[in-house]
């Protein structure tokens, strides 16, 4: 039974990789190609604008969405089957309040925020406009979260994949048509069709009986709210230290670095990151569910650590020997020299991915303040290491600092997993763990001193391995 069950939870790890994967995959192409359109079509005005009205959107989402998108998930995928109808009733109530407030109060400081972000109030209008996209961005939120809640994965697929086709489909006239003048109105219909493609795979629930009274909305909605207040102050935090630090590299280097640093990062968050993206739409409404039982919690966590980082090690030793090859195809050959930088910082990858797969027992148990807690130190870490790392070693150890950064955030969390809620992971995983980082590092080495051939050895070496303990497992009954 319990092979079954670890079967089972296999089978839906890699469904959701292999969805969620090529629905990153397909999402990031729909961006490249959006920024190619703008820069060719609008220039470098075009891309500044959206680059602007885009930061202002996603600081405007953190502050009025109260991380519902997250916090709700816990909620849905714990709850009794009786009880899914009446929350999910609830989040979308509470998603077009928290929307309601976001239009309302951007619309009315919109003056204030275009003499801010541009010295003028020649942008009112657009700050207006952006005030629809913070109530329709709200409605999404609820949404996705109701889908990821209730395991609708597929369905989550569909309206992610559809928004981002038809965001690029109905920007390409508007781009063209009206250049500079385009900026405003392609956010907009791209919002507008991204809620068209969500509301698209909505799940249909009974209106429940009796009818839910708003003060039942509100005390019912209050364990996610404040939640999701955590989650929006931690993600504050986290805003402002990323702006923090780019701000110093500005000041000691230049700007150029600080595009370096940004190209590189991208490189092992976003892109490395599809894999965490992928896994974690199935995990966390997995773990959700079983949150209640220290047992089920611990070897599903235990279990989520192995598959990931079965997949993890020979995908990052392949990815450090085509590293160069990578570079050069997303930016140029100007950017090879993050390469070091690159290279070091995705060893961090391996401890991001234990860390992660304990710190969502924090969200499952809605200990907010605990979640604030560790994502402040985290925070300080950070900034404190690249401060440090950059003054002693330059751009390459900005690598260094984001590896030295996930193994102290994953003892920290493995602190809080271990002594708050006296879980513990098992010595296989450990093993594991100490396999995976050493066969990394000797990549990383390999290939810095060595060349290319030393990684993709390991990588070639490790996916047979990987293959049988993960593919083959699924097929035993």
């Amino acid at each position: 039974m319990a092979q079954q069950s670890k079967n089972n939870i296999t089978n839906g790890v890699l469904k959701a990789l292999g969805i969620f994967g090529g629905v990153q995959m397909i999402t990031i192409i729909c961006s490249i190609l959006r920024t190619k359109l703008i820069a060719v079509w609008i220039g470098a005005a075009g891309v500044g604008l959206f680059g602007i009205f885009n930061s202002a959107i996603e600081l405007l989402g953190v502050l009025f969405h109260l991380g519902v998108r997250d916090s709700a998930v816990r909620d849905i995928a714990s709850s009794q089957q009786l009880d899914t109808n009446k929350i999910i009733t609830i989040v979308r109530r509470w998603v077009l309040i928290l929307g309601a407030i976001g239009l309302v109060v951007t619309m009315a400081i919109s003056p204030l925020l275009s003499n801010f972000t541009f010295g003028n109030y020649d942008y009112t209008y657009a700050f207006i406009a952006i005030a629809v996209i913070i109530f329709l961005s709200s409605i999404q939120n609820g949404e996705l979260a109701i889908l990821q809640g209730t395991k609708e994965l597929s369905r989550l697929a569909k309206a992610s994949i559809w928004g981002a086709i038809g965001g690029v489909i109905i920007s390409i006239p508007l781009f063209y048509i009206w250049r500079i003048d385009s900026v405003i109105p392609a956010l907009v219909a791209y919002s507008v069709i991204t809620t068209i493609a969500i509301l698209s795979q909505r799940v249909s629930t009974p209106k429940p009986t009796p009818c839910i009274t708003f003060s039942e909305t509100m005390s019912k909605g209050r364990s996610f709210i404040s939640l999701g207040i955590f989650l929006t102050i931690s993600a504050v935090v986290n805003h402002l230290v990323s702006f923090l630090f780019i701000t110093y590299l500005n000041h000691v280097g230049d700007t150029s670095v600080v595009g370096y640093y940004q190209a590189g990062i991208t490189l092992v968050n976003k892109y490395m990151g599809i894999i965490f993206t992928a896994i974690i739409m199935e995990y966390y409404p997995r773990l959700s569910q079983v949150s209640s039982s220290q047992k089920r919690t611990s070897i599903f966590v235990s279990h989520e650590i192995s598959i990931m980082l079965w997949i993890l090690l020979p995908v990052i030793a392949i990815f450090i020997a085509s590293s160069e090859l990578i570079i050069s195809l997303l930016y140029s050959s100007e950017f090879l020299l993050i390469t070091p930088f690159v290279v070091w910082a995705v060893i961090g990858t391996i401890f991001r991915a234990i860390s992660w797969c304990m710190a969502y027992v924090i969200l499952t148990r809605g200990d907010g303040k605990v979640y604030l807690v560790t994502e402040s130190l985290s925070a300080i870490t950070c900034i404190t290491l690249n401060i440090l790392a950059y003054n002693l070693w330059g751009l390459e150890g900005l690598g260094f600092a984001y590896m030295a950064w996930y193994i102290i955030y994953t003892i920290i969390i493995g602190a809080v997993y271990r002594i708050r809620y006296n879980l513990r992971l098992n010595s296989e995983i450990i093993r594991l763990a100490t396999i995976a980082t050493l066969a990394i590092v000797i990549s990383a080495i390999g290939f810095i001193y060595v060349g290319w051939y030393i990684p993709a050895i390991v990588g070639l070496v490790f996916t047979p391995i990987a293959y049988r303990r993960i593919i083959r497992r699924r097929l035993v009954k």
